[in-house]
Formats: structure tokens, sequence, C-alpha cells
């Protein structure tokens, strides 16, 4: 990638967008179009770029506006030049059960969610498409290949990015076109959206499985620009939900069912009433880390997952995993003590060195 790309950024308010654009600022001093409703929380973010040497632009809208996104894309191409990086970061959710959920919730989060990641695509390749190159991220999850209890909305969004995406790969490819699309399935993150998201659950709710820092998710995003590949699986519970799903679904479905309705949720009782951020923004909330995640785990980074030795061993290691569930699970799930002795909110969100060393294995 050249010096100093212009990039664009869904989501860059708080979470892994906010942390993303940290990670192009420092590493690349990067110009970047910072997207997400929050002014307030954009203009924090651009202080903080120019502050590590890059060049930022806030472009407040709703991504589930697609007139506005492009209006956006025009403005950052006359400020900084043609667009090299696209991410799609941008997402809100809903928790509950199915028969919790009202039409309009399930609009809300389907227009978000899904169709402005689908606006975003568009966006960015009628920037890119005319040129001959350019480098759209699209940031997924495991669960948009392993839907999981009490987030069918969110699990469900994910799901038609992906094949959104598998689509439009094809269509390139017909094209002989140069740009590149790279979906990143990342795990379990500590990100605000455990505290603002809308949710029907009876406790406050909590990252299932192992969690990661949105800055290690940053540096894997970073790479995935600068080595862009079909697609990346990031930590080994995001490789053993997608090839478990593929391997052993029934096996899975069992599992979640015994396992990750409280496993979602904390002692802490929810709220009734608490503003969420699934129509507006909640101001005051905007930071790049939650309240989980600590101490904090290497982030281990997966391309081309799908190998024939790749699959056997996880093959091997299901199998295992799935009879010893079978054998032994008798006990119900508890619930996660809530973490508020482990506050890293306040903690400084760049430790000294942390962009010069990757915490993340890179692929072979």
């Amino acid at each position: 990638m050249k010096s100093g790309p212009v990039v664009c950024i869904t989501g860059a308010s708080a979470g892994v967008g906010r942390a993303t654009a940290l990670a192009f600022a420092a590493r690349h001093k990067a110009s970047i179009g910072l997207i997400a409703r929050s002014r307030d929380a954009l203009e924090t973010v651009r202080r903080e770029v120019e502050r590590l040497g890059g060049r930022g632009l806030v472009l407040p809208l709703d991504v589930s506006d697609a007139q506005a996104l492009s209006a956006a894309a025009d403005r950052l191409e006359q400020a900084f030049g043609p667009v090299d990086v696209w991410v799609n970061s941008a997402m809100v959710t809903v928790f509950g059960p199915v028969t919790a959920l009202t039409p309009e919730e399930l609009r809300r989060v389907t227009d978000v969610t899904y169709l402005g990641s689908a606006y975003g695509i568009q966006t960015a390749l009628r920037s890119m498409r005319p040129r001959g190159r350019g480098t759209i991220i699209q940031v997924g999850s495991a669960l948009a290949h392993r839907s999981i209890p009490l987030q069918a909305a969110y699990c469900g969004a994910k799901h038609a990015i992906v094949g959104f995406v598998d689509s439009l790969r094809s269509e390139l490819l017909h094209d002989g076109s140069r740009v590149r699309i790279t979906m990143v399935q990342l795990p379990a993150v500590n990100t605000p959206q455990f505290e603002w998201a809308r949710s029907h659950m009876p406790h406050r709710a909590r990252p299932m499985g192992t969690v990661f820092q949105p800055e290690d998710i940053a540096h894997a995003i970073l790479h995935a620009a600068e080595h862009p590949k079909r697609e990346y699986w990031l930590g080994t519970t995001t490789v053993e939900a997608i090839l478990g799903n593929s391997l052993l679904p029934g096996v899975g479905d069992r599992y979640l069912a015994h396992a990750a309705v409280e496993g979602q949720e904390t002692e802490e009782r929810e709220r009734p009433g608490r503003p969420d951020n699934l129509f507006q923004p909640v101001e005051g909330l905007h930071r790049t880390r939650g309240r989980f995640g600590l101490p904090r785990h290497r982030l281990r980074l997966v391309s081309e997952a799908g190998t024939a030795r790749g699959t056997a061993l996880m093959a091997g290691l299901l199998l295992a995993g799935g009879l010893g569930y079978l054998l032994g699970s008798a006990r119900p799930p508890r619930r996660r003590p809530a973490e508020g002795s482990h506050d890293v909110r306040n903690r400084p969100a760049f430790p000294k060195g942390e962009w010069e060393n990757p915490p993340f294995h890179r692929p072979s």
C-alpha cells in the first residue's frame, strides 16, 4: 500500500471502527473520512487521528441513507483525493429472543447492519471501479456463519452481507476488475455495544467466549488492507464456529441452546428504559473499548482457512468437543459476573510500542 492512503471508515466513532481509524493514522499517516451519526464523537476521533499524524474529515450521517453516503464520499474525494480503502464497520443490534423483537427493531437492524454495508460497498465501487483499483474491507463476524440465540436480527443481517459479498466477488472476477473485497470475520470484541445496544434480556448483555480488544482487531484489519485475501477469520473461536457449523451444525445447535443464553448475560440486572443507540446515538459513551476483556488474549489471524489440513484438524477437535459435550455437559451454564472491576475504558488506548508489534500471527 502506498504511503498516506485515503481511507473511509463507517462506524468510526467507537469500537472497532474508531480503533481502525487510529491504526491507519498511526501506521500510514492516512487521510481518513470518519462516518458515524455523532458529530461530537467524530470530532474527538478526528483530533486523535491528527495527533497520530493523519488527517481526518468528519462526515456525520446514518449509513442507512444511501444518498448521504454517496455525498460523503464525494466530499472525501474532493478534500483528500480518490479513496484507496473503504472499511465498513457500522452496525446496530438488539439483544433478546425472536418473540420479543418488534418489526421496527428488525427493520432497523437490517437497514443499518446489512443495507448500510451494501450501500457502503456500492459507494466505494462507484469510486474504485473506473480507476480499476481499491480495497473494500467488510467487517463481519463469526455470527455471519454460525448464528447464536438472542441475536437473531444481527445474525440475519451478517448472514445477508456474506451473500451480497459473494455475489459481488464473482462479478468482479467476471469483469477482470482489480478492485479487491475482503471480509474480516470477528470473534467477541470488547466494544461499547454491550452498554448501549437495545436489550430485551433480564440481565445486562456481555460478549460470549474469549473476548478480544478493538485495537487487536484494528491491527488485523490493517493487515487485511495491506494484504487483501478473500476472507480472514480472527481468533481460534471464529475458526471453530465457522468450521463447526459446516461440519456439525446439529451439535452446535444443542451446545448453544445449553450455553449461549445465560452465557450472554452478566449477573447484573438490566435497567429498564435506559437509553440505547438503535435509532439515535447515545452521547457520552463513545469509546474504543467497553468494560470486558481482561486479561488480554493473543489474536490469531487466519486466511484461506478452508484448507484440507485445517479442516481435518478442526474436524477432529470438533468431534472430540462434541463428544465431550454430549457425554458430560449436564450442568446448566452460569451467568458471568459483571466485570466492573476490570473496567478498561480509562486505560491508554494505544500503549507505547503497540503499533510496532502487531499482536496477531501473520497467515502462512
